[in-house]
């Protein structure tokens, strides 16, 4: 019987040089071809969840190099020393979770060219419209805006080059248990529940599909190295009540300018004492877009808010979203200055990073 381990790619030690790609691309596919093999939940250490470090959360794998939520960023993520690797999460049609950002396929991949007749009267196309058959037939790039084609990261991964297919929930999970066997490296999960309510609204419960999966995968519990996270206050009242979900729980709360979420929560509101308490008796923590935590003067100089110091009375941990290095924040001078405004003047508990690497580094000084 074939095993991750007798697979025997040493991840972390190929793939920091260019050749070092094809090994990683290789590895996905082997974990791809032996996935029957994986079913059973493979252990993940807890204790990353209760060290007193911050975290190193690889948002959507290491997506500064690689394409966003590929195999091969989330391969490239663990290598590189993330604690947790995110996964957002929509339905096909035939309501398998995919990890994609958005509940369009339209910006990360060649759907328009491949079935240009199956986009909605909106013009876009939604990955709940294909099956998982035709999602796998679709190449992956680098993001992109559908309306001009143009790179929104001018300078990552060339656009249209190599091959790289959308995952599905289950062989995310195959590759990272994978890993953490053959490495030795434990790297937990961070999975998002995307637009919930939309998702209903099409006819699919997203959450009442996701969690059991999860739980199929050895995560269910606080002492699970896995957080759930979503946008939607009234999704994640459900998930913690209705739904039962025993895990690690994350309310996230959006940027200013987009406060008022399309399910109708009031993300401005969440940051008053009243609802950060309130939030405490549903939730483990809370991760809030950067500017919620720190903002800088046209001069550079930061403002620390009282955020983090009102989730921590709460006994809450605080993920703020997201660094990019190659997209900092506005009048945000420098990287370093990034870093140390997050973690030693707002004192967070971990970041969401598009760098794995830069913010390991950071925190190794």
């Amino acid at each position: 019987m074939k095993t991750m381990r007798a697979i025997g790619l040493r991840v972390g030690r190929v793939i920091l040089n260019p050749p070092g790609l094809e090994c990683v691309r290789t590895l996905c596919r082997r974990v791809r071809d032996n996935a029957p093999y994986l079913l059973l939940p493979i252990a993940v250490s807890a204790s990353l969840a209760a060290d007193s470090r911050p975290l190193v959360i690889a948002h959507r794998g290491a997506s500064g190099y690689l394409p966003e939520h590929t195999l091969a960023a989330k391969a490239y993520a663990h290598a590189l020393g993330a604690d947790f690797l995110e996964q957002d999460l929509v339905l096909t049609k035939d309501d398998v979770p995919v990890v994609l950002h958005d509940i369009h396929l339209d910006t990360v991949t060649d759907v328009a060219q491949r079935f240009p007749e199956r986009k909605r009267a909106d013009g876009r196309y939604y990955a709940l419209d294909f099956t998982l058959a035709e999602v796998k037939q679709l190449r992956v790039t680098e993001r992109f805006n559908p309306k001009t084609g143009a790179r929104v990261y001018a300078k990552r991964f060339p656009a249209g080059q190599s091959e790289f297919q959308i995952s599905t929930l289950e062989e995310e999970l195959q590759l990272i248990q994978g890993l953490n066997g053959s490495t030795g490296r434990s790297a937990g999960i961070y999975p998002e529940i995307k637009k919930p309510k939309w998702h209903r609204g099409q006819g699919h419960d997203i959450s009442k599909i996701v969690l059991p999966i999860l739980a199929h995968y050895g995560y269910a519990t606080k002492a699970d190295a896995c957080y759930v996270q979503c946008m939607e206050l009234g999704e994640v009242r459900r998930i913690r009540g209705e739904l039962g979900w025993r895990g690690q729980l994350i309310m996230l709360i959006e940027t200013k300018a987009k406060a008022k979420g399309e399910d109708g929560t009031d993300h401005n509101a969440l940051c008053t004492p009243a609802a950060i308490t309130e939030l405490a008796t549903i939730v483990d923590g809370i991760g809030p877009a950067i500017e919620r935590v720190v903002t800088w003067s046209a001069a550079g100089q930061r403002h620390v808010t009282d955020l983090v110091k009102l989730a921590h009375a709460a006994k809450l941990v605080v993920h703020p979203f997201t660094i990019r290095i190659d997209e900092p924040p506005k009048n945000c001078p420098s990287a370093d200055e990034l870093h140390a405004a997050l973690f030693r003047g707002a004192g967070i508990d971990g970041v969401f990073t598009d760098f794995t690497d830069v913010t390991v580094a950071w925190l190794k000084k």
